[in-house]
Parts: structure tokens; sequence; C-alpha cells
């Protein structure tokens, strides 16, 4: 669980060192409610870049920003719906866009969830110790800027197959980056170099993302209230929500479903994964192309019990729809099927992950046979900003990419796609997918039997985790006000 203990001597030293640093950390609520920020930081943040390296840029870890790339406010959230014309369903998808975030990517605030609370209760020691980020791509690059941010030297892990684009930027904010074998299915490759950092000797601290609660904590208290408020925006007075659908990877915003049900009790929570990678669907294992979901197990902070349904989305789709978005024969091909063209010209917000979500979505439509009343919930970790190399390769390997092309990818990966390779899970098998877990965690990581007996037949494991937050942000206050600056 969340450990809160405070540790006053190492506390002490991260005082001093935010004090020197001009460090202050905003609380989970201003992440909700950015207008609760002092005006002087918001006059502040009029001068500094989205993604530049400023500790007022913790203010920015929001779905609130103001989609510009320097000198921001605050305003609504930041989403994207998509008409039926580009879907081929008639029930209303909608996506929170992850590009908005400092790094480009939500996944700094996942970051912070875990970081925060080790910070402001003296665990983790600035001034001695490492942060480690283990991930399959954004996680570790947002773990490294909230390091750099809050003045913590850190070393990113991540599978040596992720796009160029990240280790170019890590290597201009990580203190060291870690390459490891494979890709993105490559996941106990990376736990094992864990293992082998912790037995080196050296004082560090490790924020693996599949087992910190703190990234279920962020998704829970930040994400879904965003959800919750476009909905609340966008639904006419017979519009009823339906339910959450995304990419599983470290199973943190999935975590946005179990606050979603208690608002809509009878939404549905879908977890998606590569077809080349079936681990939920089907205990299976492989390779895939669907950058930044990691496969091979289930995370720990997965709450498996309140999963409603699992699709599996051939990463071949996946591939052939960042063409289709982002190539100039894609855009014109959309805009004469009917697709507003400031929608079209929205497409690059979806990166990979995006455009699996944007399929699972579609499946779950077609299965539940949701119509223009219906409402669909879904989430772009990151845009096309970090995948242009991918682009670039496909084009040398598979040539021009032209009408004919475009034609094929929307018939065959949109309007074509169909309910296979989906499952509504019963009580059983969400059971099947739970004790899976056990050979991950519990063999393998050191989790205790009792703890993983308690995730399944315990629900105030879960139900405990979200009051937290009242706590951590009490810390937060309390530190800040330590260090003076407010």
């Amino acid at each position: 669980m969340i450990d809160l203990t405070i540790y006053e001597d190492r506390l002490e030293h991260t005082v001093q060192r935010a004090r020197e640093r001009q460090i202050i950390i905003p609380t989970f609520k201003q992440m909700r409610h950015p207008e609760l920020i002092p005006d002087a930081i918001k006059r502040q943040l009029a001068d500094v870049g989205l993604w530049d390296l400023n500790p007022l840029n913790l203010f920015r870890i929001t779905w609130k920003n103001q989609p510009v790339e320097h000198g921001g406010g605050f305003g609504g959230v930041n989403y994207l719906e998509l008409p039926p014309a580009l879907t081929g369903v008639p029930a209303r998808i909608f996506f929170l866009v992850g590009k908005w975030f400092p790094t480009g990517s939500h996944k700094v605030g996942a970051a912070f969830g875990c970081l925060a609370p080790r910070l402001v209760t003296g665990q983790f020691d600035p001034t001695t110790q490492k942060a480690v980020w283990p991930s399959t791509g954004n996680y570790c690059r947002g773990g490294a800027y909230d390091s750099h941010l809050l003045a913590c030297e850190s070393i990113a892990i991540l599978p040596e197959g992720m796009s160029q684009e990240r280790f170019d930027w890590l290597a201009k904010v990580a203190g060291e980056t870690i390459k490891t074998t494979g890709s993105e299915s490559n996941v106990k490759e990376i736990f094992d170099k864990c293992w082998e950092l912790r037995r080196s000797g050296q004082d560090l601290m490790i924020f693996n993302q599949f087992d910190e609660l703190g990234n279920y904590l962020w998704h829970h208290e930040v994400t879904a209230p965003a959800i919750e408020t476009v909905f609340d925006q966008i639904a006419g007075p017979n519009d009823r929500f339906r339910g959450v659908v995304l990419t599983t990877g470290s199973a943190g915003t999935i975590a946005s479903g179990d606050y979603l049900k208690r608002r809509f009790p009878h939404s549905k929570t879908v977890a998606s994964e590569a077809l080349q990678c079936p681990t939920l669907l089907n205990n299976g294992f492989g390779a895939h192309r669907i950058e930044g979901i990691g496969d091979k197990h289930v995370p720990w902070i997965h709450n498996v019990k309140t999963t409603d349904m699992v699709v599996a989305i051939d990463d071949a789709a996946s591939m052939a729809l960042i063409r289709l978005f982002n190539e100039p024969a894609g855009a014109e091909y959309l805009v004469q099927q009917g697709v507003p063209s400031d929608v079209v010209s929205q497409l690059s917000l979806l990166g990979i992950s995006g455009a699996a979500n944007l399929l699972s979505a579609i499946k779950f439509a077609k299965y539940y046979e949701l119509t223009e009343n219906d409402v669909v919930a879904t989430v772009a970790t990151d845009s096309m900003e970090m995948y242009r190399s991918r682009l670039e390769e496909m084009q040398e390997a598979e040539g021009p990419f032209g009408p004919v092309e475009a034609a094929v990818a929307h018939q065959r990966y949109l309007l074509g796609e169909g309910t296979d390779n989906l499952l509504e899970l019963s009580y059983r098998e969400r059971q099947r997918i739970h004790n899976l877990k056990y050979y991950t965690w519990v063999e393998q990581q050191g989790k205790s039997y009792e703890e993983i007996q308690a995730q399944w037949y315990d629900d105030s494991y879960w139900t405990s985790i979200p009051p937290l937050v009242d706590e951590i942000d009490r810390l937060i206050d309390a530190f800040n006000a330590r260090v003076g600056l407010l």
C-alpha cells in the first residue's frame, strides 16, 4: 500500500533542497482544479515553455492546460471527440488528450503520483538517492522529467526497441538511460535490470509503474474526474456514459474506471492489449508494435475484479491508422468521406496506443450495439510527436501511402472493425486473469501471498487507496510551508 510514514531527518534534507532550488510542489487537488493554483505561480508560467525544465511546470501536470507550447494558462479539459464518419459507429467516442502535458504525455502525472508522497514524507532523499524509472516508454520519460524538476538524480530504464525520439529526449534529461533487451512486451527484462541495480549497492529507490499504487491513485483522482468533466460538458439530456476503454500498459489509467463506476454504476471498464501478445485474453505471449503498453504479465496495480471486458487489437491495424491519420493522402481521403477537416487536422494527437484505444472503443461499441446516445471515453496517452521515426520507417519499408492505401486502412481497420478477439468477463474469467499476477509478483518480485489474496477477496484493499489523497495533499501543504516560498 502507499506508505506515508515520515522520516524527519531525510525530510529536512528535502526541504533544504527545495528551498535552494525554488521548488513548490502542487497538490493533487490543484492538478484536478488548477484554478486553485496561486495567482503568482500562474503569472510566472506565462514566460515558461510547456516542456521547459522549470520547477514551475510541476503545476502543469493537469488535463486542463491551455493547448499551447509556451506560456499557456489553464482552461477546460483537453479532449477530442471523433465522429461516426471516421469511426463507423453511432456511439460518441471521445479522447482525453495527453499531448498538452509537459513531455507530451500524461505519464508525467503518474510518475508524480509515485514520487511526490516519498519526497514529502522523507522516504526518498534527493540529496543522496537516485530515482529509478523502469518503463516501456513514456513513464520513464515522465519520471526523469519530474525528477529533474524536483532536483533528484534519475535513471531511466526502457527497452532498446522503443522509438528513437524517446532516447534522444532522455539523453538531455535523465541522469542515466539503460536500454534493456527487446521491445514493448519485454517487461521482465526491465524487472531483471531493477534487481541488478538493487544488488549493486547504489543508494537508489525504484519507482516501478507496474506495482506503484501512486500510479493508480493519480489516475483515480485526476484522470477519472477529467473524463467525468468532459461527459458532463458534452452529454445531452438522453445521453448515457457507457464506459472507459484503455490499453492497459501499467494499468494505472484504467484505475479511472473504479471512480467512474461510482458515478455511473452501469458503466463498463474495458482493458485492451495487443493481439500479438494476448496475455489477458488468452494467457498468451509475444512481441508487438503498440509502443508503451507492457505485456506478458498482469500489473500489480490492475484491479481486475472491476474489469468487464478484454479486447485484443492487431498491431498492424494501429500502425496502418497512424499512416492514415498523418499522411497527406490519408487526410485528403478522410475529408472526402465526410470527416470534418478540423477533426482530421487533430488526428496527430493520437499516438500508436491512441490508435489502439480507438479500435478498442469501436469493438466495445459494436459488441454492445451502442447508439448515438451512448458515450465512450478513452485516452490519447501521447501524440505522434514521439513516433515520426516510425512513419519514416514505414514509408521506407512499405512505400508511398496514397488514396488506395488510405481507403483500405479506413475501410478495413475502422469501418470494418469487428467483435472478434474480445471477451466479456465472467467472475471466473476475472479471477483467472487476477491469478496470473502470482507468477510475476509473488514468485519473481517478492510480493506476499496474503496481499495478492487481499486484492481479490478484500474490497477495502482498493477502496482504501483514494482517501489517502487528502492526507498526501496535507503533507504537500506542510512541506511547502516548511520550504517557505509561498
